[in-house]
Parts: C-alpha cells; sequence; structure tokens
C-alpha cells in the first residue's frame, strides 16, 4: 500500500478519530496526541489495514480502547482540562454567550455520564453512526445500544433543564 493510499483510506475520518478522543480525554493536546498514535498504529500496520472491512470503524474502536486505557493509567491524573468555546461570529455577543454556556454545561454534564453512555452519545449524536456501526465498535447488540443511548439523552436532558430552570418559580 502506498502512502497516497493510505491517506485516501485514512483522512476522511481522521478529524472523527480527533473528536472521539477529545470527548474521553477532554484535554486538546492530549487528543491530538491519542489522534496522531492511532494514525502511527494504522501506517505502521498498513499492510494489514486493507483485510478490515470497514477501517474507520476499526479506527474508532482503536481509539476508544486507547483513549479509556490512557485515563486508566497513571498519567491520567495529570491530563490538563481544556474546554473547547463555541464561537459563531454570525450572532450577537449575548446570543454567543448563552451559546457557549449551553455548549459548556452539554460538556460538563456529558463528562459525568457512565462511560459507555459517553461514548454512544459521542458516536450517534455528535459523529453521527448507525446503531449497526456502533454496535461492531462498541461490541454491543442495538437494543442495548438504543437504551444507554436512550437513558444519557434523558439524563443530559434532566441535568440541563434544571440547570436552566434553576432558581426559576
Amino acid at each position: 500500500m502506498t502512502q497516497a493510499d493510505f491517506l485516501n483510506i485514512v483522512m476522511p475520518f481522521k478529524d472523527k478519530v480527533f473528536r472521539l478522543a477529545k470527548r474521553l480525554l477532554v484535554s486538546q493536546e492530549e487528543a491530538e496526541d491519542a489522534t496522531q498514535e492511532i494514525l502511527l498504529k494504522l501506517w505502521n500496520n498498513k499492510t494489514k489495514i486493507q483485510e478490515y472491512k470497514n477501517v474507520e470503524a476499526f479506527s474508532m474502536t482503536m481509539t476508544k480502547n486507547f483513549c479509556l486505557d490512557k485515563l486508566k493509567s497513571k498519567h491520567a491524573q495529570n491530563l490538563k482540562i481544556v474546554h473547547s468555546n463555541y464561537q459563531d461570529k454570525s450572532v450577537s455577543l449575548q446570543k454567543q454567550l448563552e451559546l457557549n454556556d449551553s455548549v459548556n454545561w452539554v460538556s460538563k454534564i456529558m463528562e459525568d455520564l457512565p462511560e459507555q453512555q459517553k461514548i454512544i452519545l459521542q458516536l450517534r449524536d455528535i459523529e453521527q453512526y448507525d446503531f449497526s456501526e456502533i454496535s461492531k465498535m462498541l461490541d454491543m447488540n442495538e437494543t442495548a445500544i438504543r437504551v444507554a443511548l436512550s437513558r444519557g439523552r434523558k439524563t443530559l436532558r434532566e441535568k440541563l433543564t434544571k440547570t436552566h430552570n434553576y432558581g426559576v418559580k
């Protein structure tokens, strides 16, 4: 496999790998390092990469496992928490502040979700994978994924509603 072939296979989903890593590791720098590690592992195994039916799903599974291992390691205590800010220049400053606040609240709430719900929410609602792809990545049946997704969304909705209604009678 040539470098060009490898890049044509991997480049379309490298951003998804990064976003999943960032969701799990929180830190921008840690997510960049994890993405680079995953791409390096794929490159080192480029001769075997064509054996996989869905390289993207395989890469997302590698990313999930790599990030969870990283979080379990002692290195996890040194992670630097950096939240990304949502920026849209076409909206008013007030609206931008409200959007930033909402995005930050969703991120904070998602951090507190159980690991499985967090991953499923990321893959389904942010990365837009369908249930069969998530099922293969996480080695779960689709019904369990739907249940975990529903519970995660419900928790997210309840906590967000509680946050926004605080002090309102």
